[in-house]
């Protein structure tokens, strides 16, 4: 892992974006559970992201907990409907640890979820998140659409879109997306920009086809990128030149320096 700091980013050129963040960002590399040392460390970013004036919305997943399709899978215990509810209820738990670790680096949060746990979150209701959006409060979005056989990346796209999101931010472990597994493939290659299309048509990793489809739609961009270097969140919403571009749209770029 890179935790290299570089020079500060320059001026946000998006100004209100989508974080996606798996369930494996909030544990260490091949573990399970919830390390408070990566939580802390995605809550630093976030918070310096906001700190800059972005509009931040985050889905979570909870894959480090639970993944209810995998738990489902080959057994007659459990119905898969119910596995997925059991997935849904674990992202509860990581957005309830990175909105603690938000609010220890000073900043105002909500969580908001799609079932409803009003002892520990908000209902999500689309006008009220806007509400925290407009007041820079960092919103947190856990139990994806509320309803199962839907992964949290199809949720990502789909708030992305209803809370008018500029980009839909990625977030995984390797630079963006390849031609191959780069932790298995030395020769893969890393692609800097790439069209709906092309993820579809060439079944790339980027999120699954669902959510692909629905950023296409609705023309909202991807870009994937490798959080775990410090300081990428805010070199994403700088504009610079990191990760993988999904959209049929060039990539923002900074603007030039005063003379």
């Amino acid at each position: 892992m890179d935790s290299t700091t570089t020079a500060p980013a320059g001026p946000p050129v998006f100004h209100r974006v989508l974080l996606k963040l798996s369930g494996e960002s909030f544990c260490r590399p091949g573990e399970g559970g919830i390390s408070l040392e990566e939580v802390s460390r995605i809550a630093r970013q976030a918070a310096r992201v906001a700190a800059r004036g972005v509009e931040l919305a985050i889905v979570v997943g909870g894959g480090n907990i639970l993944r209810g399709a995998q738990l489902s899978r080959g057994s007659d215990v459990i119905k898969e409907a119910t596995a997925h509810y059991m997935g849904m209820t674990a992202t509860v738990i990581n957005g309830l640890a990175l909105q603690d670790a938000l609010e220890k680096e000073g900043c105002a949060t909500r969580l908001l979820t799609t079932i409803r746990m009003d002892e520990v979150a908000e209902p999500f209701i689309r006008r009220r998140a806007l509400s925290h959006l407009d007041q820079r409060r960092v919103v947190i979005l856990a139990t994806g659409t509320g309803s199962p056989f839907v992964t949290t990346d199809t949720a990502a796209a789909l708030r992305g879109k209803e809370l008018g999101a500029e980009v839909l931010l990625k977030a995984t472990r390797v630079d963006g997306v390849y031609s191959a597994d780069p932790e298995r493939n030395a020769h893969a290659v890393l692609y800097e920009h790439l069209t709906y299309e092309q993820v579809l048509r060439d079944e790339l990793k980027v999120m699954d086809m669902t959510a692909i489809g629905m950023c296409m739609e609705n023309g909202l961009p991807i870009l994937v990128f490798n959080f775990k270097k410090d300081g990428n969140i805010e070199r994403a919403i700088a504009g610079e030149p990191i990760g993988t571009w999904v959209s049929n749209t060039p990539r923002p770029r900074p603007a030039p320096p005063s003379p």
